[in-house]
């Protein structure tokens, strides 16, 4: 990394301050340099590159999640019909990041798309009879969607078999099974382009970037600006830094941070914290029999974000194939954080949300302990559900990243264990703040733009909304009901991220 990098001084004063140096401050960052490039803004990131933690192409799944293949955004409801508003509100969150990404390549600001986004078809696969039928079910909904429309279902074993000769190999030909498949599904290194987006920032606009200076407190100053305390790790140095604006996209410390900032929509927040582990293979006669991303049901009592799934993964020009997630507990907020930073997180204002959620979600804590306990022969008969003859000389096991789950106040159950993506602003609109995980780095635009739509309410709906509508055509609109416009973002995304589909 470059000497400036680390050994600069930040300014006593900004515009704005992001605190990460994630998808989201990279998106966020990027996002007001362009609307307007006069505006002071730093980024304080804790370690040594931008995207090492929940970013990182290792540390999440690759997926652009867009719905096509997460059966948890379709829940069966009690009548029997399937409830698809989720999926398209997701659906639609991606395509909004997709002609972002068009826009920035059209401009020149990042280049080769390719080394960030691959066309890889995204497929929901069932077993038995019951699972058949609603995936069926799920089908026909979705197929009238026209987000979904180029939708395939079959429960034909030869059509599976071209779909995913992997999975189907020594299968029984009696097994009822069923999927689903979508050509125009994606696998995003968010890491990689988090990069790019960092070096277009560093090189061409005057956002300043500050690695290894970790933000240890915010605080409320009278005059309605913040106040944070910044440590440079290298050095050793503390200093005071002022902003107007500050967005915390710490990814877990995001928590910690917002709770310093003593605004009042940050009572009651807790956070529980979620590991995981992949199975992973580098073997490329494996990889070449299963070209897709695979999604199946949620065990009983596992959280969504446990979701088995077998999938095609692209980084840096490597092939692979990764299976899981396996769960796991540790009392960090981040991989390279402190064991300290669960119990330092309870406080008055959220031991009644931490001790509800946990109260509630009893049998989530004993599939964790379940997941902790098990070693690598009993992931690789998990695997085998998937892969009938799967080696375990094959399989390597890597750990992911580190999530923390929202907990959030309920009147009624004391605290809810939340599992989406929570944007958190203050009255003033003067500080925010991103919380969660999943879908996470696949809806960072539409994040972002929220954040500016609750912060920047004004400039973006006046002097701003004109560059907004140029990076994202689509704003404003719902595309599930506009085919035309459906098609037309979706065909400009494809040919300038040169997707294949």
């Amino acid at each position: 990394m470059s000497q400036s990098l680390t050994s600069r001084t930040p300014k006593p004063k900004y515009d704005i301050v992001l605190i990460g140096g994630g998808i989201m401050s990279a998106t966020l960052a990027t996002l007001l340099h362009e609307f307007d490039p006069n505006l002071e803004i730093a980024i304080f990131e804790r370690l040594g590159r931008f995207a090492k933690e929940s970013t990182a192409a290792w540390n999440n799944a690759g997926t652009g999640h867009s719905a096509f293949c997460e059966l948890n955004y379709t829940p069966e409801k009690p009548d029997g019909t399937i409830d698809i508003s989720k999926a398209e509100s997701i659906a639609e969150q991606y395509e909004i990041s997709k002609q972002f990404w068009s826009y920035l390549i059209a401009k020149g600001y990042i280049k080769e798309p390719k080394d960030f986004i691959n066309s890889c078809p995204h497929m929901s696969l069932v077993f038995g009879e019951k699972d058949a039928e609603y995936l069926r079910k799920r089908y026909e909904k979705m197929s009238e969607s026209v987000l979904f429309k180029e939708m395939q279902f079959s429960t034909d074993h030869e059509k599976l078999k071209e779909w995913i000769p992997l999975v189907m190999s020594k299968r029984n030909q009696s097994e009822v099974m069923a999927a689903t498949k979508m050509d125009l599904g994606t696998d995003v290194n968010f890491g990689t382009l988090t990069r790019k987006m960092g070096r277009h920032l560093l090189e061409d606009s005057n956002v300043e970037v500050f690695l290894y200076h970790e933000v240890k407190d915010i605080d409320p100053r009278e005059d309605g600006t913040w106040e944070m305390r910044v440590k440079d790790r290298i050095h050793n140095h503390k200093q005071e830094v002022v902003a107007d604006f500050v967005f915390i996209g710490a990814g877990g410390y995001a928590l910690p941070l917002l709770d310093s900032s003593d605004i009042k929509e940050s009572e009651g927040y807790g956070g529980f914290p979620v590991s995981g582990q992949w199975l992973v293979t580098h073997n490329q006669e494996l990889v070449e029999k299963h070209q897709a991303k695979v999604y199946t049901q949620a065990t009983v009592d596992a959280p969504p974000m446990s979701v088995p799934h077998l999938d095609l993964r692209i980084i840096d020009g490597q092939k692979a194939l990764l299976f899981g997630p396996f769960a796991g507990f540790s009392t960090k907020f981040l991989k390279e954080g402190s064991y300290l930073d669960l119990p330092e997180s309870v406080n008055t204002k959220n031991l009644r949300s931490l001790f509800g959620a946990w109260w509630h979600n009893i049998p989530l804590t004993k599939y964790l302990i379940q997941q902790v306990a098990m070693n690598k022969a009993q992931r690789m008969q998990h695997l085998r559900e998937f892969i009938k003859d799967a080696k375990e000389e094959d399989w390597e096991l890597k750990v992911a990243g580190q999530r923390v789950q929202v907990i959030k106040k309920d009147e009624k159950e004391g605290g809810k264990l939340e599992f989406g993506t929570e944007v958190v602003v203050n009255k003033k609109g003067t500080i925010a703040s991103l919380l969660g995980a999943s879908p996470g780095a696949s809806t960072a635009v539409y994040a972002m733009i929220s954040v500016l739509e609750k912060c920047f309410t004004e400039k973006l709906h006046g002097e701003w909304k004109e560059k907004l509508l140029e990076m994202i055509p689509s704003y404003g609109q719902k595309l599930a009901e506009n085919p035309e416009l459906t098609e037309k973002v979706r065909n400009y995304s494809k040919e300038k991220l040169e997707l294949e589909y």
